[in-house]
C-alpha cells in the first residue's frame, strides 16, 4: 500500500513518479514525459509561456493523480 503523503512529495519533484510509485506506471512514466517535453519547450522564446503554464497544469495534475492514486490503493 503507498503512501499518499509520500506519492504526493515524490510527485512534487518528479512530476509523474509519485503516480508510478502509487502503482500506476505507464500513466506516471507519460506523465513525467510530457513533463520533459514540456520543460525544454519552455526554454524556446515563443513557445516559452504557453509551454510554462501547460508545464505547471501538468505538475498540479500529477500531484493530484499520484495523491489519489495512492489513497485508492
Amino acid at each position: 500500500m503507498a503512501n499518499p503523503i509520500l506519492a504526493l512529495i515524490i510527485s512534487l519533484f518528479l512530476p509523474g513518479i509519485g503516480t508510478v510509485y502509487a502503482g500506476n506506471i505507464m500513466k506516471g512514466i507519460i506523465i513525467f514525459i510530457v513533463a520533459l517535453i514540456l520543460g525544454a519547450l519552455a526554454t524556446v522564446f515563443l513557445l516559452g509561456i504557453i509551454a510554462w503554464i501547460l508545464y505547471v497544469i501538468v505538475w498540479l495534475y500529477g500531484m493530484y493523480d499520484a495523491y489519489t492514486t495512492a489513497s485508492a490503493t
